[in-house]
Order: structure tokens, then C-alpha cells, then sequence
């Protein structure tokens, strides 16, 4: 069933990551750099590294591992701990996790990752912050509001509210210009690769 030399499951948080081999068992790798070039290092050829997806943590090193031509897999963290479940495991810790997910590489046929381009990848960088911006607003003109029912808001407090709206709908908007400005490069790139085919014309 399985066609990789070896499958290795990766637990990450925000400082190291913990790996379990299916030959070689367990170590562990600083969440940098320098930790995945190392990891990198002692990776056998057709090797399949499947990890749970978990924000920024596993993209980075995703997409790092795709870049260097390593088989990688990003699992959804749910079907992982459906799998513990079944297996009635009833310790949880980072090597265990990490174990669980080379097992879950070892018994499904995962889908393999397709890492994004730079355009992309600043793009849902774009979205979450400005998802995070958009709800730091809401909560400061609620606060705003909350203010203002008391009858008598200060005054000095009643102005850095509203500078703060003022400066979050700056940034709000500084960022869906970039995000327009980033869509139309990538729909010109699409474009231009249309063109070049044979029969598609302009």
C-alpha cells in the first residue's frame, strides 16, 4: 500500500517540532531555519513528511520541505484525532501526537501538498491581518459606544478611541489596496500563461 521509503509525523508548536520516523522513531528540531535545514539533512530519498495543519506554525516548514522537493502532507487536525480515538490512545503528549500522525500517514492515502506561490502566500497573510484588524475595529466602536452610555465619556479616552478607529481604517484600507494590486498581478500571470498556448490568441 504504501509507496515511501519512510513516513514521518510531525508535531509543531512554536518553538521546536517533534518527529517520529516510522524506522527512524523520535527527535526533535528547533522551529527555524536552521532546524529544518537539519531535518532536511537527515531525511531519507522518498521519504513522506505528514504533518496536521496549524497556521502559521506548519506553513512555513511546509513550505519549506515542498520547496527542497520533500513529499509533504498537511492533514486536517480533526481526521488525526479521529484516528487517536479509534486507537484508543489515551496519553496525549507532543511524541505521541507525533507518532499518531506517522500513523495516520502509514494507514491513509494522504494528499500531497501544494505549496503556494509568493503571491498567494501574501495574500492570506493580507486576509488574516486584516480579518484581525476588521474585528479590532468592531470592538473599539463598541467600546466607543459602551463610552457613551455612561452619559459623561471622558474626554481623553472618548479621542483615543477615536484615533484608534482612524488609524485601523487606514491600515484596513492600505491593505485592501495591496490585496487588489497583489489579485491583479496574478490574474495578469494567468493571462500571460493563456496566451502562450497555442491557438489561444489575444
Amino acid at each position: 500500500m504504501n509507496k515511501y521509503r519512510e513516513i514521518y509525523g510531525i508535531d509543531i508548536s512554536k518553538n521546536v517540532f517533534d518527529v517520529y520516523g516510522s524506522k527512524a522513531g523520535f527527535s526533535q528540531f528547533t522551529n527555524d531555519g536552521q532546524g529544518f535545514k537539519n531535518f532536511v539533512k537527515q531525511l531519507p530519498r522518498s521519504s513522506l513528511v505528514v504533518m496536521e495543519a496549524t497556521g502559521y506554525y506548519h506553513y512555513r516548514l511546509a513550505q519549506y520541505l515542498h520547496n527542497k522537493g520533500v513529499f509533504v502532507s498537511v492533514v486536517n487536525p480533526l481526521s488525526v484525532k479521529r484516528f487517536i480515538q479509534m486507537k484508543l490512545a489515551k496519553v496525549k503528549t507532543d511524541k505521541s501526537d507525533a507518532k499518531a500522525i506517522c500513523g495516520y500517514g502509514q494507514m491513509n492515502d494522504v494528499l500531497l501538498y501544494n505549496a503556494l506561490t509568493d503571491i498567494q502566500g501574501e495574500c492570506l497573510q493580507l486576509f488574516r491581518l486584516v480579518d484581525s484588524y476588521l474585528k479590532h475595529r468592531t470592538a473599539t466602536k463598541n467600546k466607543l459606544k459602551g463610552e457613551e452610555v455612561l452619559g459623561v465619556p471622558s474626554k481623553f479616552v472618548y479621542q483615543s478611541l477615536k484615533r484608534n478607529i482612524r488609524h485601523l481604517n487606514k491600515e484596513i484600507e492600505a491593505l485592501e489596496s495591496r490585496l487588489l494590486e497583489l489579485v491583479k498581478q496574478d490574474q495578469q500571470h494567468q493571462l500571460t500563461l493563456l496566451k502562450s498556448i497555442p491557438g489561444m490568441g489575444v
